[in-house]
């Protein structure tokens, strides 16, 4: 199977565009959870796994929307987002009216909120519904969900569908302030991270052991699945993606931009931007812990 097959379904069916780390697990669950699958990727081949196990692929998202009631959308950036969701044959080309769409991805509060509208305009309806979360949980369905817009959708799909991708979902009113959320969580992961990586990198330069460093965080107030499921691979300088540098770059950028514009001062969000933008041009596609190979690289 590949992304130009186009086949008739059923209305009821449930969409899924974006097949990414984040969205290959989540559309899993959802055939896993018994829902008929339609499916896009910007990447063909992506769309083959999920084809063997009963997906349809259609050839754009237009396709998607068109064939079902609810469709989830799951893409990496906004500018990624703007670019499947205007394009010819695009998201916003298929909603009409009662067309619901949900979208997963972590992008700005007024990107989010200018996706609604337009939705909106077109008789469809909207859930903002940005993930915490990243590989692991997404393939295991214990996403934690963050949702704002239209209520009945929520409502909706609640029981269903973000039961099938997440241990739990909040609903936090109009649009925009999921995402709020969301780039508030994230920027502490990335505070944390970088913590975790300063540490590390005292406790070698204090020629201490970081492995037992990390097993003290461990047994104390401190302890953090994050810490524990990492610090050791990155002592060893491995990182093996579950969540890209980049995509943390742009959650503490875009959270830094949202504390300018609400009058919020976040000097620790800041230094951590610098670590992250510092060990961007070698490590963007490396998981978010290879921060750390800036940390290390960092004069005194």
């Amino acid at each position: 199977a590949d992304c130009q097959q186009s086949l008739s379904c059923k209305m009821g069916s449930t969409g899924f565009i974006g097949l990414g780390i984040m969205g290959r697990g989540m559309a899993l669950n959802l055939i896993q959870s018994g829902q008929r699958l339609v499916v896009w990727n910007r990447t063909a081949s992506k769309c083959d796994e999920l084809a063997a196990k009963g997906a349809i692929v259609v050839a754009t998202p237009a396709e998607v929307i068109a064939q079902c009631d609810v469709t989830y959308s799951m893409l990496s950036t906004p500018e990624v987002s703007k670019e499947v969701f205007y394009g010819d044959g695009g998201t916003l080309a298929g909603i009409e009216a009662g067309k619901m769409l949900v979208d997963c991805a972590t992008l700005d509060p007024a990107t989010m909120m200018q996706f609604h509208a337009d939705v909106k305009a077109k008789g469809g309806l909207f859930l903002e519904a940005p993930v915490s979360g990243s590989k692991g949980p997404a393939e295991q369905g214990t996403l934690v969900m963050m949702c704002a817009g239209d209520k009945e959708v929520f409502d909706g799909i609640e029981k269903t569908g973000l039961a099938a991708v997440g241990k739990a979902s909040f609903y936090l009113g109009d649009v925009g302030r999921a995402s709020r959320m969301k780039l508030a969580v994230n920027m502490v992961m990335g505070q944390m991270m970088c913590a975790l990586s300063e540490g590390i990198h005292l406790t070698e330069q204090a020629e201490l052991d970081p492995a037992t460093f990390v097993e003290i965080l461990g047994l104390g107030a401190m302890a953090c699945p994050m810490y524990k499921g990492k610090g050791p691979a990155m002592i060893k300088g491995m990182y093996p993606t579950q969540f890209p540098l980049k995509h943390q770059h742009k959650d503490v950028r875009l959270a830094c931009e949202l504390g300018k514009e609400v009058g919020a001062a976040l000097p620790v969000a800041e230094a951590a931007l610098q670590h992250f933008t510092a060990a961007l041009p070698a490590n963007a596609d490396d998981d978010f812990s290879a921060v750390l190979t800036a940390v290390r690289a960092q004069k005194k």
